[in-house]
């Protein structure tokens, strides 16, 4: 990454492979390069080198539009901050973005995940009606929504209490496996990392097995 001391190397020499359907957790301390990670591995920050290859196709190699389009088409996202658009009631939250992408069928879609998620009766309500759980919930309906080949979670329990982030755990683990969705999860909970398939802690840029 470029900055005005020049260039930065956030990650460097990192490898990981994560086949479908498989689990994988990412530890380590702060500005270690996690974020940084699954921001390349989402395709919204370009790598400088390297591979980066979903699907049999190489991220690396497109252009940002391509990056955006494979991004809408094949990655969902749970993050802390739960990122609903606050105007927007739980239901429209994952039904546009499934209405921007072509789909004809997008409420119906969602009302679906809403109700796997445990949500159908909050469908009307915005986010801000929403406890925090919900909002993740919805969250997490919207992430696979959209058929993800692959999930990406950064601390997504990171402001919820211990008994309401451990249901939501609980309910990603289970969607990522019902759909056989390969799932990447950023953590500082080392028993949580222990659950996932494949366990990889960062270290200044470098990420290997734990």
């Amino acid at each position: 990454m470029g900055s005005e001391a020049g260039q930065v190397n956030v990650l460097r020499g990192v490898c990981l492979a994560l086949p479908k359907g498989q689990t994988a957790s990412l530890v380590g301390p702060s500005g270690s390069g996690k974020s940084s990670l699954l921001l390349v591995a989402a395709g919204l920050e370009p790598a400088s080198s390297g591979q980066l290859v979903m699907g049999g196709q190489d991220l690396a190699g497109m252009n940002e539009d391509a990056r955006a389009r494979f991004r809408r088409d094949h990655i969902g996202f749970v993050f802390q901050a739960f990122n609903l658009i606050p105007s927007m009631t739980a239901l429209e939250n994952i039904a546009i973005p499934l209405e921007l992408a072509g789909a004809p069928d997008a409420f119906e879609r969602a009302a679906a995940e809403l109700d796997a998620v445990g949500l159908k009766d909050r469908a009307r309500h915005l986010p801000s009606q929403l406890s925090g759980g919900e909002q993740q919930r919805v969250a997490i309906a919207r992430a696979f929504a959209g058929d993800a080949d692959i999930l990406l979670a950064d601390e997504p329990t990171g402001n919820l209490d211990g008994d309401t982030g451990a249901a939501i755990i609980a309910l990603m683990f289970e969607r990522a496996s019902r759909r056989g969705t390969a799932l990447l999860l950023v953590t500082h909970d080392t028993a949580l990392a222990a659950r996932c398939d494949k366990q990889f802690r960062m270290t200044d840029g470098l990420a290997h097995a734990a």
